[in-house]
């Protein structure tokens, strides 16, 4: 049998030689240049993930007219401005937003030209999420190469490497998702109770204690037709509709209430409620009591799925949401490129535009404490709670957790600065006086003090009751019980100005800093938890009067809100 080199052609030969360099060079030239990302370390690898695997990206396109985004965001949600609560609808936003024809015909012929072509796109045009195979993807983005990871019974398929987009194109898109970011570790928000229940009985937080310590009265309740409030779930966090009915039956019965959710978007699992999911509806439902809730809810099991992506795309593709939307979820900074913060910040922007009120938690982890070697270590930000649109919601305990007490920073609650986003003007003053007139502050190597400061505002986090797989369960605690209460709180308000023809209070923040803590109670005592070292010694950053990066602004009195923003 002939060698199968000399049945090829002499001139064949060469040019195959030549094609093999010149494709080995490449292949050694990505391997060169190409960056490791990281793994959690939670997640384990499998192996290579299979050529013909399907994956979804969400190709985020680079939108006009983001610096004029922000000064009419800005005048829309200043009270003193002319502006201020003229919001704009989703077309509005469009013709504000959308990438330029020049950016979307570039996009697409780079995606047709490597053959994709199931590609959905959104009503701003800013997003396109396409399905491809793995072999199609790692061409169209070189350096990736994706791998199949596994944690507790959930598949994903992510690269381990970097992407690179070719240059005629990169100018032309803010990120790709779908091929880095893996979920966060699951909250286990009932960690205080394990860890508490064995020290004595408590009767713990229920909706009549969050209306007492608040000043809710029974007839502080929704009853404007055009009013709505929406909780968002990720990472196979789902409610039951039996639970919910359950907790009404049990903990509203001194106020009119809906035992309801009007509306699913996305899809329920079959599976065990969550703990998570549970608390976030009963409390703003109770908190929020009568109006109509949304539940966007995405499983993420989808292996190239990115969840919270996903809400935002849905988010961009609806005319019609809730005013209200709260959201218990995030990630440290430093685990997200710089570029996609800024572009979901700008998501953040738009639905400022539209008047929406992004409410999300603080965190649960203090200032956090990142190792950076040599036994140095800095505080540890976390987003979306550092975005500079969002309304960020601390945590607090009753200082006598047997009484209606006044209340004391939750050591659990977030809070700091952040190392990606410039402090916003609508906070300089607060957050400089805090730094010039507070004592005690940890040392400036452990966070930017030019950064974001958050949160804006806190409730009660520690030691709620919820109803979930049909069980009240005792002592659940977090920042995500603390933000759909507030949420609760503000979806009332907006009641009450929308049956006065007052449009709802949109982004909050650029108000919340000018009332300068009026409508609001005070906390002044305690600190959170940070980096276990000898120059903090566990000690994040500590409460004050008036704004401090523990519990923001201080936590609601509702009728004082009331006669302040419905007049």
């Amino acid at each position: 049998m002939k060698n199968k080199r000399n049945m090829y052609p002499v001139g064949c030969n060469s040019i195959g030689l030549v094609l093999s360099f010149v494709w080995l060079r490449q292949l050694w030239l990505i391997a060169l240049t190409r960056i490791k990302t990281l793994i959690p370390e939670d997640w384990t690898l499998v192996g290579r993930a299979y050529p013909g695997e399907e994956v979804q990206l969400t190709f985020a396109l680079r939108q006009q007219n983001v610096d004029q985004m922000k000064v009419l965001l800005d005048r829309i949600s200043d009270p003193d401005s002319v502006l201020y609560g003229k919001y704009l609808n989703l077309a509005d936003v469009t013709q504000l937003v959308q990438p330029s024809r020049l950016t979307q015909k570039v996009v697409k012929s780079w995606l047709l030209s490597h053959g994709v072509q199931d590609c959905q796109t959104t009503i701003t045009q800013d997003f396109l999420q396409c399905v491809m195979t793995v072999q199609v993807a790692e061409t169209l983005l070189p350096g990736s190469r994706f791998n199949r990871y596994f944690r507790e019974e959930q598949f994903l398929l992510r690269s381990d490497f970097q992407y690179t987009v070719h240059k005629d194109v990169s100018e032309h898109l803010d990120f790709v998702g779908g091929l880095h970011r893996f979920p966060p570790k699951k909250k286990e928000v009932a960690k205080s109770w394990l860890k508490r229940a064995a020290g004595g009985f408590h009767l713990g937080v229920t909706p009549a204690v969050i209306r007492a310590r608040y000043n809710l009265t029974a007839s502080d309740v929704g009853t404007a037709a055009n009013n709505s409030q929406a909780v968002a779930q990720f990472l196979e966090q789902f409610y039951h509709p039996a639970d919910l009915a359950e907790f009404m039956s049990m903990f509203g019965r001194s106020f009119p209430h809906l035992s309801a959710v009007d509306r699913v978007v996305g899809t329920q699992g079959k599976g065990k409620a969550g703990l998570e999911a549970s608390l976030d509806v009963e409390y703003i439902m109770s908190a929020g009591a009568n109006i109509s809730t949304w539940v966007f809810t995405n499983p993420g099991r989808h292996e190239s799925q990115e969840p919270f992506l996903q809400w935002l795309v849905l988010l961009s593709n609806m005319t019609s949401v809730p005013w209200v939307h709260t959201i218990s979820y995030g990630d440290d900074e430093d685990t997200l490129s710089t570029a996609y913060m800024q572009r979901v910040s700008n998501e953040f922007m738009k639905a400022g535009l539209r008047g929406i009120s992004m409410l999300f938690a603080s965190g649960d982890s203090g200032a956090g404490c990142k190792h950076l070697g040599g036994g140095k270590n800095s505080f540890r930000p976390n987003f979306p709670a550092s975005s500079p649109y969002v309304t960020t919601v601390g945590g607090t305990s009753f200082k006598n957790p047997f009484k209606l007490s006044y209340e004391i920073v939750d050591y659990i609650s977030g809070g700091g600065f952040s190392n990606v986003f410039d402090m916003p003007d609508y906070q300089v003053s607060a957050v400089n006086s805090y730094l010039k007139n507070t004592k005690g502050l940890p040392p400036q190597s452990y966070f930017n003090v030019s950064g974001r400061a958050y949160p804006d505002i806190a409730a009660l986090s520690d030691n709620y009751w919820i109803v979930s797989n049909r069980v009240p369960i005792p002592w659940v605690s977090g920042t995500s019980a603390s933000t759909p209460v507030v949420g609760g709180m503000v979806s009332l308000l907006n009641d009450q100005r929308l049956l006065r023809g007052l449009p709802p209070l949109g982004f909050l923040n650029p108000l919340l800093y000018k009332m300068q803590g009026k409508g609001l109670f005070d906390v002044t005592e305690g600190c959170h938890k940070g980096c276990w070292d000898e120059q903090v010694s566990g000690q994040g950053f500590c409460a004050t009067a008036a704004w401090d990066p523990v519990t923001g602004w201080g936590t609601p009195n509702y009728p004082a809100l009331l006669a302040l923003l419905v007049v």
